[in-house]
């Protein structure tokens, strides 16, 4: 029988509300590996946050550090941790680690958008991330034993662009979590709608102030959507602030269609499914993505899509979605006519879409992590 690796597992945020993709993806394979591996021991380290999202097992322990900052929990109280802890390895899953380290380490690198892009755009939170990372990530690299990676996309624009040899970097798709093919009664979906005040039907657009994300275009195709069907239908936009709607709105002259414009404010993550089968199209035309989960989880609802022709979507998305030029608007508005107006299309989409979807498991991701777990330490 081979030894017990005591394994460390770094999701500093993951206990907060407001998760982002990094921790969902973190939150999804430690759920899975709390199944499939109970030989092995794992400390799971996180910053105290308020949502305790898993729970201790016999063999998964949980660190809650504290620190004042990003920066001080990362570089100060997680090394130190980690050399009380005397790991075989750490296992930092969101991009960044510790530059001094006891053990070795291996990494989990989503992207690299802020070292292709220098004039950052977004708020002072985002640009202070993108410097930190752009700072860190190199020096990381060069320290990790292996670093995984999310699609061939990303691997293929971390291969050239850090210089590395094509074994330093493996491939583990991101996938669906099983909350999102469950199915809901009409009545279950009446009532969420009736929760945040939504129609029966509508657009669905996860907002965000990141360029990548491409906002602006999205409101400068549905207003051009709006124009020739005066009569179309609203466009929901999450967790993002009207008021930079509304100015872009007026730039455009373009207020009457304000009321066009749903903002249900922050919906938590368990009643995402909800709210992707309470949609009737979902739009992701991002300027960059190094996978785009949300393409996936809406097709496992059975919500067509429109995403973009760039980066990894077209990898995610294969045959299941509409492919739209992101830095054209028009082209978008003409994607969502065409797709609004052809209901054999829709009804073919939904289920390419949900057979695309079913081809990704958290489990299946899990057990290729196990894999290169035990490649690691060889």
């Amino acid at each position: 029988m081979r030894n017990k690796l005591r394994i460390g597992i770094e999701v500093q945020r993951l206990f907060r509300k407001k998760k982002h993709g990094m921790e969902v993806v973190a939150l999804e394979i430690i759920k899975q590996l709390q199944q499939l591996d109970t030989y092995n021991e794992y400390i799971i380290y996180v910053r105290e946050d308020v949502d305790k999202c898993i729970v201790e097992t016999s063999n998964f322990k949980i660190r809650e550090l504290r620190a004042k900052s990003y920066f001080t929990w990362e570089q100060i109280s997680l090394p130190a941790a980690v050399r009380r802890d005397k790991l075989d390895f750490l296992h930092s899953t969101c991009n960044t680690s510790a530059l001094w380290l006891s053990v070795p380490l291996m990494l989990t690198l989503h992207d690299i958008i802020y070292l292709e892009k220098t004039d950052f755009k977004g708020t002072a939170y985002q640009n202070f991330g993108n410097i930190y990372r752009r700072l860190i990530v190199p020096r990381i690299v060069k320290m990790s034993r292996i670093i995984v990676t999310v699609s061939n996309f990303e691997r293929e624009a971390i291969l050239k662009k850090l210089n590395l040899a094509d074994g330093d970097v493996k491939v583990i798709y991101n996938a669906v979590s099983p909350k999102f093919t469950m199915a809901f009664e009409p009545e279950q979906i009446a009532e969420f709608r009736q929760c945040y005040s939504l129609p029966s039907s509508f657009i669905l657009f996860l907002g965000n102030t990141a360029p990548k994300k491409n906002t602006v275009n999205v409101i400068k195709a549905y207003v051009e959507y709006r124009r020739r069907s005066p009569d179309g239908l609203p466009l929901v936009i999450l967790d993002f602030d009207k008021n930079l709607v509304f100015e872009l709105l007026e730039e455009m002259n373009a207020m009457d269609l304000q009321e066009a414009f749903l903002f249900p404010g922050y919906i938590p993550s368990e009643e995402m499914p909800q709210l992707y089968n309470s949609s009737t199209l979902f739009l992701y035309p991002s300027l960059r993505e190094s996978f785009g989960l949300p393409i996936l989880e809406a097709m496992a609802c059975g919500v067509p899509v429109i995403t973009s022709n760039t980066s990894s979507m077209p990898e995610v998305a294969a045959d299941a979605a509409l492919f739209v030029d992101p830095f054209d608007h028009l082209n978008i508005t003409d994607q969502i006519d065409y797709i609004l107006s052809q209901p054999e299309l829709m009804t073919e989409m939904k289920a390419k879409g949900v057979k695309r979807a079913a081809k990704f498991t958290w489990k299946s991701s899990a057990e290729q992590l196990l894999e290169v777990y035990q490649e690691l330490i060889k």
